[in-house]
């Protein structure tokens, strides 16, 4: 039976130690109610509600499934009292502003509640997931009635929001989205498509959800400048909040799927739903976006999750199981065989997954931490830097903590041996849940195309700048210390060539187009694993006395296994990138098979 209990002593760590978030809140004037203390009693609180709450409906939930009968789904058995759970603690509302029914905390706290929740059982978490990104979009794009409307029931948790963008013909290509909208007298709009892929388009969890729904209004222009974005309810709403009868929105099937089970994957179909205009007309994208960005950084966070919980289960299995002696000799000569945590190569597979986890938490939560500074410094220099550092971090937090996910659940699996493979132990599921998460709200091939594309040669790299400046300062800050140097030393020099690779390909890419594609992912990994060394240097400087020794040394243990075993990868990344794109690109298609 898999276990889970959450790693409150680390992200403590990180919050506290690592980031120094209160400092830096105060620095910028923001979120002055958000102590230490306060944060160490929110982190406590859902830890529990995650262990003891959602965490015993993992398996279950993946074996029973969501249901559809009739146009309706039922969730698991225990989701909904699990939810009404979670909105009764308040937790639906934790990063929500005041005005809108919320508690106004910071993102970085948020996402290690988010975190904790992926861990404990990444199928639930898609529930308020969804809702959160609405929340966003809703929060800066809505009119006021609108947010008083449609806002304040999904921060209370009354009800649960979606986001509505991908047709049967068109994937990630929205520019060939067909669903109308067509004017109504009354200003309200008549929505009328299908849309595939809906996370928690239809449950039994509330009583009513609110799609966010990209469509074409009768005179937009051919491509993505013709989008508009609309709230289409489940139940119409007045523009009084009065809740009418059922609009014209129905769940047509539910998608039978590899994993994550318990979360209800919907095709949708409206057919002249009433709906209303959200934000500008042809803007809709733009809108979509703040959604989009929101929900990548939080399937980042789901790969974070799967690789801690699968962590966790592989450590204590190696501990329990004894199969063979040690290479150099029995180290438990009391027992018939030694646990297999004493064999080398069941020692990597834990200590990359330690490596990850650790180093990826605090990337994650860097990047959170500058999605509140972005939101709230007083300081509107301070507000643009951290809105490109976020948006520079956002797909490398997405496509590097998804893609290792993918390897680290796997690694878990294979310290089981052949019990990986069954299903009581529970880390086949996580092994298939995490294989989603490389593919929705964009592919790791969009995340890095977005990363290389957009935030290299669109915006000439601000974010990157940023970061490598912020790596250069640490460095220079660290040369008279001694124990950072086996860290500080490789990872100046990293920095140094991923400045001088990006424009490597920026120059190429301006003689041909596909050097862009063929170096994008290749990049996104080289970037990723620089970004982790930087977190993993981070990690030991801000050791101290009061960690305890044994914290201390197994940071600086694990520091150094990423940077000897770990960090290397680079150069593989480097010479896949230098090698350019004609052994791509130079095979006939039709020479693919012969």
């Amino acid at each position: 039976m898999s276990q889970y209990q959450a790693p409150l002593h680390d992200l403590r760590f990180v919050i506290h130690d690592v980031l120094a978030a209160e400092a830096e809140f105060a620095r910028h004037g923001a979120f002055a109610d958000a102590s230490r203390d306060l944060i160490d009693a929110v982190l406590e609180e859902a830890g529990r509600f995650c262990v003891q709450v959602l965490a015993p409906l993992n398996r279950s939930g993946d074996e029973e499934g969501c249901r559809l009968e009739e146009g309706a789904v039922s969730t698991p058995q225990g989701f909904r009292e699990a939810y009404r759970q979670f909105c009764e603690g308040g937790w639906t509302g934790l990063t929500a502003e005041p005005e809108h029914g919320g508690q106004g905390m910071p993102e970085v706290l948020g996402a290690a509640v988010k975190e904790m929740i992926d861990s404990a059982n990444l199928s639930w978490g898609m529930y308020p997931l969804l809702s959160h990104g609405a929340s966003e979009a809703l929060k800066h794009v809505a009119e006021d009635w609108q947010r008083e409307v449609f806002l304040k029931p999904i921060v209370s948790g009354e009800w649960t929001g979606t986001m509505c963008l991908t047709e049967p013909h068109c994937g990630s290509d929205l520019a060939l989205l067909k669903t109308r909208a067509e004017p109504n007298p009354d200003g309200t709009f008549a929505i009328t498509g299908t849309k595939i892929f809906i996370s928690a388009g239809e449950h039994d969890l509330t009583p009513n959800i609110v799609h966010l729904v990209l469509a074409r209004l009768p005179d937009a222009p051919a491509g993505t400048k013709g989008i508009s974005l609309f709230i289409v309810p489940k139940f119409k709403v007045a523009r009084d909040g009065a809740v009418g009868a059922r609009n014209a929105v129905a769940c047509g099937s539910i998608e039978h799927k590899m994993g994550i089970k318990a979360s209800s994957t919907c095709v949708m179909n409206f057919d002249a739903a009433e709906g209303y205009l959200i934000g500008q007309p042809n803007k809709g994208l733009n809108a979509m976006f703040i959604m989009m960005n929101t929900a990548r950084l939080a399937v980042g966070l789901q790969g974070l999750g799967l690789i801690e919980r699968a962590y966790q289960n592989a450590l204590a299995y190696s501990r329990d199981r004894l199969q063979m002696r040690s290479l150099s000799g029995a180290k438990r000569p009391d027992k018939p065989a030694d646990p297999i945590i004493v064999h080398p190569d069941v020692r990597r597979m834990l200590l990359t997954q330690k490596a990850i986890a650790e180093g990826g938490r605090a990337l994650a939560l860097y990047a959170y931490l500058h999605e509140d500074l972005k939101q709230k410094a007083t300081d509107p220099t301070a507000r643009q830097r951290a809105d490109e550092v976020v948006s520079f971090l956002t797909p490398i937090v997405k496509g590097l903590l998804t893609e290792l996910a993918v390897e680290c659940t796997y690694h878990g699996l294979q310290c089981f041996g052949g019990h990986g493979y069954i299903r009581e132990w529970g880390m086949e599921q996580f092994a298939r849940d995490a294989r989603i998460t490389t593919i929705y709200e964009g592919t790791t091939q969009i995340q890095a195309i977005d990363l290389l594309g957009r935030k290299i040669m669109q915006q000439q790299g601000a974010g990157l700048r940023h970061f490598l400046g912020e790596i250069g300062v640490f460095c220079q800050a660290q040369a008279g210390n001694p124990a950072l140097a086996e860290f500080t030393g490789p990872l100046a020099r990293h920095a140094k060539d991923w400045q001088a690779l990006t424009m490597e390909i920026v120059q190429r890419a301006g003689g041909n187009a596909e050097e862009l594609g063929a170096a994008a992912v290749d990049y996104l990994f080289y970037s990723g694993y620089v970004a982790l060394a930087y977190f993993w240097a981070r990690e030991v400087a801000a050791l101290g006395p009061s960690h305890g020794a044994g914290f201390r040394e197994s940071k600086l243990a694990t520091a150094r296994f990423y940077f000897q075993r770990i960090l290397p990868r680079t150069g593989l990344h480097a010479a896949a990138i230098r090698s350019g794109a004609d052994n791509l690109m130079a095979l006939p298609d039709a020479l693919f098979a012969v």
